[in-house]
């Protein structure tokens, strides 16, 4: 039986077990007033099939019931519903049974009949409160090992991300290097010149170049070594720019031809490479130019096919 309305209406719900009608309506007159949705039972498997129903907070139960006494009955809502409240009424002849059950960990309290009644609500009010605490603390519980269940799959995803990311940095570091190793060890001259004219990059073998005994270096302007014709001609256009070829009327120790390659990709426009090579096969639309600095002033620009 319901007394106090649907359960959404309430915080919690007090299931009240007795044989005797009386004690029941007892038990509702003293909680109606309390706030709590209010179910009872007169038997003890009355009672169990009500907490199979409905979500209980508290059990009060008598304990001189017939088929099953109120011990007996605690232990088995124990056993089925371990969150749940127990608490006993019982007569001064049978405290010896009902301490040892409380020592069984079965009965939360017990009252002797008659009971104190503002002792009872007092003793059910703090009761819930435990429940709520204990409830409370069982969700935090929950929550704290979904928390760190879900860091610990966060945490080996990053340490799988990071091995991964360090076999990729150890590739790419791998490519770097061997990249580094064919430039450098290209068996002729290559050069990178900015935009600006910079040289930026030099091989080996560009080291080795020198333009009327100036030593090509890093830093240097192209204009340095070359006539000012040159650096327009290779450097004027390079949004635009293709690749050509450069003939050189005097080059640096025999070379005679420069291969240009602007940059492309990311780095269209920001510079080009020079390839410096003695072929002397004649190339088509290609460029001839003196070398020379810009303090010479020289210049020798023509076109041949």
């Amino acid at each position: 039986m319901t007394e106090g309305g649907a359960m959404s209406n309430f915080e919690h719900t007090v299931l009240c077990v007795d044989d005797e009608q009386n004690i029941l309506s007892a038990l509702k007159r003293l909680l109606r007033k309390e706030g709590y949705r209010l179910l009872t039972a007169q038997s003890a498997q009355e009672g169990l099939k009500v907490l199979e129903e409905n979500e209980v907070h508290l059990v009060i139960s008598d304990q001189r019931m017939p088929e099953m006494n109120g011990t007996d009955f605690l232990a088995t809502v124990r056993e089925k519903h371990p969150d749940t409240i127990r608490i006993v009424l019982t007569g001064y002849t049978e405290v010896d049974a009902i301490t040892e059950s409380i020592n069984k960990g079965n009965i939360y309290k017990f009252f002797l009949k008659p009971w104190n009644d503002q002792g009872l609500k007092l003793e059910i009010k703090q009761a819930l409160e435990q429940y709520d605490l204990v409830r409370r603390n069982k969700e935090l519980d929950k929550k704290v090992i979904e928390q760190n269940e879900a860091l610990k799959r966060i945490n080996d995803n990053l340490e799988h991300v990071v091995r991964e990311r360090t076999k990729e940095l150890e590739v790419q570091n791998q490519v770097l290097e061997l990249s580094r190793m064919v430039f450098e060890n290209v068996p002729v001259p290559i050069v990178g010149v900015s935009a600006e004219g910079t040289i930026v990059v030099l091989n080996q073998k560009a080291q080795q170049l020198s333009v009327n005994g100036v030593p090509v270096r890093i830093g240097r302007e192209l204009v340095d070594y070359f006539e000012p014709a040159f650096q327009q001609d290779i450097l004027g256009d390079l949004e635009n720019a293709k690749a050509k070829v450069v003939e050189i009327s005097s080059g640096p120790e025999g070379f005679h031809r420069i291969d240009v390659t602007p940059l492309s990709g990311r780095f269209k426009g920001r510079g080009v490479i020079l390839t410096f090579t003695n072929d002397r096969r004649p190339t088509r639309n290609h460029t001839t130019h003196r070398v020379g600095s810009r303090s010479e002033a020289s210049t020798n620009v023509g076109n041949s096919a």
